[in-house]
């Protein structure tokens, strides 16, 4: 009873997601005129922010002002790799990245707030499947994984990220959402739809330049 009374804040944190994604737009429009030497001090600083709100979840003490001002600037940081996978594969196959992803995250979305499967036994899991992810990426950047080291490591992290989906959607729905908490499951929602569209990218990436 007291979850679904809670359950009318989710529309409220949809549009916030909507409003979330427009700010990375923002950003990443903006990103064609930082200067390169900007953006590893903003990837520390998105990166800050990122861990600031981990330590400050539990006091659900995001507001919208950081939800929006982290979505900027996590929108001028993707930009790089944007442009990237333009010029590696074109245009089409980035938008068909991202119509994969929206087709993905929705039904997924769907599938979590319509199910009578309580999915809270996917958390464990998933935070280990994260914390290896994030051990492997670090590898990664002193001894580089070879094109189908990558390939499998991107098709982990889609599984990861969709499991995040199904789990945020359907503990919003089972244990609904107060009114402090819009913009951090906003935030989480975010997180998901952006990493899950940057491992399927990558994916089409590995493919299209092996053409």
């Amino acid at each position: 009873m007291y979850a679904s009374t809670r359950t009318e804040f989710l529309p409220s944190v949809l549009r916030a997601f909507a409003l979330s994604l427009a700010f990375a737009v923002l950003g990443m429009a903006a990103g064609v005129f930082v200067p390169p030497a900007l953006f590893l001090p903003l990837m520390i600083l998105e990166l800050a922010m990122l861990l600031g709100a981990f330590f400050l979840r539990r006091k659900k003490a995001i507001s919208y002002t950081f939800l929006y001002s982290f979505t900027f600037i996590s929108g001028i940081t993707t930009y790089p790799i944007i442009a990237h996978y333009l010029a590696l594969i074109g245009a089409n196959a980035v938008l068909m990245a991202l119509g994969t992803t929206t087709v993905v995250f929705s039904g997924l979305a769907v599938y979590a707030t319509t199910t009578k499967r309580d999915l809270s036994f996917l958390s464990g899991i998933l935070l280990a499947a994260l914390l290896a992810l994030i051990a492997i990426s670090i590898f990664n950047i002193f001894l580089p994984l070879s094109s189908t080291g990558m390939l499998a490591f991107s098709f982990i992290g889609v599984l990861v990220f969709s499991g995040y989906v199904l789990f945020d959607f359907n503990r919003m729905k089972r244990y609904g959402v107060s009114a402090e908490e819009v913009p951090l499951m906003a935030l989480n929602l975010y997180l998901d739809f952006i990493n899950l569209f940057l491992n399927i990218l990558r994916i089409f990436g590995i493919l299209g330049s092996d053409d």
